[in-house]
């Protein structure tokens, strides 16, 4: 590409990546209750895994990657985490009839729990324009679904319990990431990762009899939707987001999945978006807005320990061993 085309794509990079992510990200809702049709949720997450770990073990044998033991155990707990933990509840929520906009609505309370943590645990401070961008945001993805909770033929109570547990896990992977920083690359994290995963899922399906795939051709379009959307999309770029920004604003980027997930289920199920859709829409763009220019106190993107990301390492292991730069592409 020629200099000049670069530096002018250059200012539009942040919201490619900002608006890829909302997109893939919100595509895992949908194909939860796309492959929860045709195969429980261990089934079609054993099978996403399996078939995703192995597309990433082969690249990085073809790389000779290689990643040091403490990175190593970051990135495997990660994967516990952010996952196998958040994935697990809202496929199980999926499978109990609990619908895709309302596992959106409970896993976009992450922004508001990740903040308000990663205050005290990693030394972000928050200026008030941001911490009410959040509170809009809340209030937009209310909007977006609540009638949704007084549907009739709603999940049981216990239902709505799974996404929220996949919510506290992607909160802990979230601020765990932002604290040890690990090294190596992203497709080297996401490979450990998955690898872990698809560890758990299979055991997990093989002890409950379900690892067996359905012949339905449909199962398999799912498996490749949650595949190539959902962890390569989704995860890739939450992780290399997450290291160009912020916990606030990748998370407050996470209210408008509600919204997007609805226009998913629009063009994939023929489910209707009412007013109270739309006006959510409006709600949590703005909510987004008055999050991305909200900054931070002293105006720079204060991280743990009032460390500035961007400006230079501040500590040898950010940039990865032997002078590699991080999972997220830092």
């Amino acid at each position: 590409m020629e200099p000049g085309k670069a530096h002018t794509l250059r200012p539009l990079l942040p919201v490619l990546l900002a608006g890829g992510l909302v997109v893939t990200w919100s595509s895992g809702f949908v194909g939860a209750e796309l492959g929860t049709a045709y195969a429980p949720a261990t089934t079609l997450l054993a099978w996403r895994f399996m078939v995703v770990a192995a597309l990433l073990a082969a690249w990085c044998l073809w790389r000779r990657a290689r990643m040091p033991r403490r990175d190593l155990v970051a990135h495997a707990v990660l994967g516990l985490l952010s996952q196998a933990g958040f994935l697990y509840g809202v496929f199980a929520a999926a499978q109990a009839g609990v619908a895709a906009g309302t596992s959106a609505l409970v896993a976009a309370l992450q922004p508001l729990v990740a903040t308000a943590l990663a205050v005290p645990l990693l030394g972000e401070r928050v200026r008030p324009r941001r911490l009410a961008g959040l509170a809009v945001g809340l209030a937009g993805v209310g909007l977006v679904v609540g009638a949704d909770l007084l549907r009739p033929g709603a999940a049981p109570w216990w239902g709505y319990l799974l996404p929220l547990w996949a919510m506290l896990s992607l909160v802990a992977a979230t601020l765990l990431e932002r604290r040890a920083r690990p090294g190596g690359s992203l497709v080297e994290a996401l490979a450990v990762q998955c690898a872990v995963s698809a560890v758990l899922f299979t055991g997990l399906a093989a002890a409950t009899g379900t690892l067996a795939p359905p012949a339905d051709p449909g199962f398999w379009a799912a498996v490749a939707w949650v595949v190539v959307l959902s962890t390569l999309g989704g995860y890739g770029l939450y992780w290399v987001n997450l290291a160009r920004t912020g916990v606030a604003r990748v998370s407050a980027l996470l209210y408008l999945t509600p919204p997007t997930t609805l226009v998913w289920s629009w063009l994939m199920f023929g489910d209707p978006v009412g007013p109270g859709a739309l006006a959510g829409m409006a709600v949590c763009t703005v909510a987004v807005v008055l999050v991305s220019t909200g900054g931070v106190k002293g105006g720079a993107d204060v991280r743990s320990g009032g460390r500035t990301v961007g400006r230079g390492p501040a500590r040898g292991r950010r940039q990865g061993r032997r002078g590699r730069p991080d999972h997220a592409g830092r």
